[in-house]
Parts: C-alpha cells; structure tokens; sequence
C-alpha cells in the first residue's frame, strides 16, 4: 500500500508559478513511477506530467511542455511538480498517483494509488 498527500496549492495569478508536492508513506516508493494528473471542472481527469522511478525518464502533455516540470527525491518519499507561467486555463484538482505497471505512465489505468487532490485556482 502506498499513500500520498499533496501540497502546494492554491491561487495564483495568471503568469505565476506554484509548486505541489507529493509525500509518499512506504518504503518502496523508489519503485513506482509517478504521475500527476489533472481534473477541471465538468472536465474528466486528464494526465499532465510523469517520471520515472528513477528519476531518468519524465513524460509531459502537450499543453505543459515547457511550463511545468516533474521531479522526484526518493529519499525523501517525494515527488514534485513546478508549475511556471501559469494560465487560467490550469485551474484544476491536481492529483498525484503511484503506479507499478509496465503502461506507459500517461494514462489512469497505469496508477494504483491516488492522492485526494489539491486545488489550482489560477486567476486571470
């Protein structure tokens, strides 16, 4: 069993930054990848960035390439997700999730666990 709590939500304004973060409790977080994904409201959950369990491998949806970037400190238990340039548009529940599976980690179906989400309100 993995669980994770994110952090670092909140308001911003348009063109601000935000960084969320992921505390994971168990002792094989270093063999999960890692994701967060997104969901908007009357929007369904959308994938936004991943990493390996490395660290080595990172993946990124089209619409934040260049604007977000993933990271992971597996002594620490934690993954992270730097949110630059921010858009209205990235108003969202963000949610972290663990996954063991050999899926590409860009898609819910690769993730076993699931935080409860932390709000982006991103303000025009």
């Amino acid at each position: 069993q993995v669980q994770l709590v994110e952090s670092g939500g909140g308001l911003v304004q348009a063109g601000g930054s935000l960084r969320l973060s992921c505390a994971a409790s168990g002792r094989t977080f270093s063999r999960y990848a890692m994701g967060w994904f997104r969901r908007a409201p009357g929007k369904d959950r959308e994938f936004v960035a991943a990493i390996g369990w490395s660290g080595g491998r990172t993946y990124y949806a089209d619409f934040v390439k260049g604007r977000f970037t993933i990271s992971r400190d597996n002594g620490q238990n934690t993954v992270y997700l730097q949110m630059n340039s921010l858009k209205p548009e990235d108003t969202a529940v963000y949610y972290c999730a663990a996954g063991g599976s050999s899926m590409l980690p860009t898609i819910v179906r690769a993730f076993d666990y699931w935080g409860q989400g932390t709000q982006v309100t991103v303000s025009s």
